[in-house]
């Protein structure tokens, strides 16, 4: 079974593959991401949870968009599974061509998600809507061009920005509010936050779609942790909010592959 984790400013994603299966998936915060034993002792626990058995994951693999993680993350890796990590960075095989001015600027999350939308939907103009704690916008071309895209602050940071940087408004629960028209002051930031937010999508989307394929329309896939809050407005094609993991699977595999002798 494979492994899978993804590093991000706000949480850990995790999964377990067994073959195409997706066999289990969890999360834990990034901060205080704590030592490499406790790392590794949450793991092994929560796979056990999960019903699955520790000693059957025989490969791992991680994306991280921390740097500093990366240390405590490979030493749990190898301590608690006896596997070294296969890291999705700069120098791996990906699939695609990445024309962005300083490819090494991209965000493994993003080269992640941009591997498996293009293993998902070969030969299609793609966009890729990451509702994280940013939100980022990637575009990648039928014939595998990783073109870039766009980055704004997410719904979950610009409603803790609010709280913080104001003297009055409340920190609130990020939900889908009934109405636009908001009666109190959480009603309001709820409003503000969610149709502000897919106003800021649609644009985007429609400009980053004429700006990369003129008068074609690229299939657009929704994933991260508040895809499927917008799931009735009608912003995606599909929403597939584990995208991540299939991507960082693939990663390894096409890694793997060519790592393999001659037959």
């Amino acid at each position: 079974m494979l492994l899978c984790l993804d590093i991000g400013n706000t949480q850990i994603h995790g999964g377990v593959f067994d073959g195409e299966s997706l066999r289990g998936q969890f999360r834990k915060s990034t901060h205080p991401l704590g030592s490499s034993d406790e790392l590794g002792i949450f793991f092994i626990t929560v796979l056990r949870e999960s019903g699955l058995d520790p000693r059957s994951v025989d490969r791992v693999a991680l994306c991280s968009v921390v740097p500093p993680a990366l240390h405590a993350l490979r030493s749990a890796v190898q301590r608690y599974f006896h596997h070294e990590p296969f890291v999705l960075q700069a120098g791996v095989k990906t699939g695609l061509r990445i024309r962005y001015r300083n490819p090494l600027e991209v965000g493994a999350d993003r080269i992640a998600n941009a591997i498996a939308a293009i293993h998902r939907h070969p030969r299609s103009d793609l966009l890729v809507v990451d509702c994280g704690t940013a939100t980022t916008f990637d575009v990648v071309t039928a014939a595998g061009d990783y073109l870039g895209g766009a980055i704004l602050p997410g719904v979950g940071i610009s409603a803790e920005t609010l709280a913080q940087r104001t003297a009055r408004l409340p920190a609130v629960e990020i939900v889908r509010p009934e109405s636009a028209l908001g009666r109190t002051t959480v009603e309001s930031i709820l409003s503000g936050l969610y149709h502000g937010h897919i106003g800021a999508i649609r644009q985007l989307t429609a400009v980053l779609a004429r700006e990369a394929f003129a008068e074609g329309r690229p299939h657009v896939i929704g994933t991260g942790g508040f895809a499927r809050m917008f799931e009735r407005e009608g912003l995606f094609d599909e929403i597939v909010p584990e995208l991540v993991l299939w991507g960082i699977k693939r990663a390894e595999e096409i890694n793997r592959e060519d790592a393999l002798p001659p037959a």
